[in-house]
């Protein structure tokens, strides 16, 4: 089955040659089916490409999904036409009394401010708040992940003597929960990051259950014991050159940047990356939302706060 989405948006163009099954608006209005609502806070700064990476892992499962695009009203996005977020967001203000099966909060390049000095915080902790009553489960994704573990069981982030950037070998620690079906017991995935999340307290917190980590990059996946919220820390959704973007962008910089680790074939920026992530990546969608559509209830209005 496909993901709807908006008939214009710049990703249905990628994906369609890419062959992931995507339905165009029009279509989907003739559809009689109970899709799943799924509403995506993109908060980082190069939004199409988010949303077209985000589009590619959510098109990949045998369920229909809506999709709506949310934006925080409290920062100005400069790497985005206001005409594109004008267009196919909508601002958390509009959304207040919607319900949702799924949210996924994105990522954001602020991980080395203070939760507090974020310009858009405020907004993000009320996000956060609604989601318990008027979503059945949230992902977190990096920075999200920091922000929600944060937000709701006062798990700090901490600093990083230098930056967590490249691939990285993971362990599945928990293989019989649904969200880690099929994984490998040792998978690879994407981070970039300068803060992490100590593992001892996620363990020491009743509520959550540990499902993936890595002698590299600490906590990878977290999850509410009832199935409610996901926290991942890295960045599964990745596209084969995303790190050397971030890479080179760095470098132009003058920022002090190594070549992301178990990147680039013999560590030379020169060569292409291997893409060695992509089959972990959409397990991981898929499972979430086989998780989410067994769990929510198909009256929205019926859906149980937390």
């Amino acid at each position: 089955m496909p993901i709807r989405v908006p008939n214009a948006l710049p990703a249905v163009s990628v994906l369609e040659q890419e062959n992931i099954f995507i339905m165009r608006e029009d279509r989907a209005a003739r559809q009689d089916i109970r899709p799943l609502r799924i509403a995506i806070l993109n908060l980082m700064p190069k939004k199409i490409e988010t949303e077209t990476q985000l589009l590619r892992l959510l098109g990949n499962s045998p369920l229909q999904v809506d999709i709506q695009l949310m934006q925080v009203s409290g920062h100005q996005s400069r790497n985005t036409a206001a005409e594109h977020l004008l267009h196919f967001y909508r601002p958390f203000s509009q959304l207040r009394e919607e319900r949702y099966d799924g949210l996924i909060i994105t990522g954001a390049p602020v991980e080395q401010l203070p939760f507090e000095e974020v310009d858009y915080w405020q907004e993000l902790t009320e996000i956060m708040a609604w989601s318990k009553t008027h979503v059945y489960c949230t992902f977190h994704i990096c920075w999200g992940a920091q922000a929600g573990l944060f937000y709701h069981y006062g798990i700090q982030k901490r600093p990083l003597p230098q930056k967590l950037f490249g691939i990285f070998a993971h362990r599945t620690l928990q293989p019989n929960h649904p969200l880690a079906r099929g994984f490998d017991e040792e998978f690879l995935a994407p981070h970039s990051r300068h803060t992490t999340v100590d593992l001892a307290e996620v363990r020491r917190c009743p509520a959550l259950e540990l499902l993936a980590d890595s002698p590299q990059a600490g906590l990878y996946i977290a999850a509410r014991r009832d199935g409610r919220q996901v926290f991942v820390t890295g960045h599964s959704e990745y596209d084969r050159d995303t790190l050397s973007g971030e890479y080179h962008r760095d470098l132009a910089r003058g920022l002090p940047i190594a070549p992301p680790s178990g990147y680039y074939p013999q560590d030379d920026p020169a060569r292409e990356p291997v893409f060695r992530w992509r089959g972990h990546a959409n397990l991981l969608y898929v499972n979430w939302l086989n998780c989410v559509y067994q769990g929510t209830p198909y009256d929205l209005t019926a859906l149980e706060s937390f």
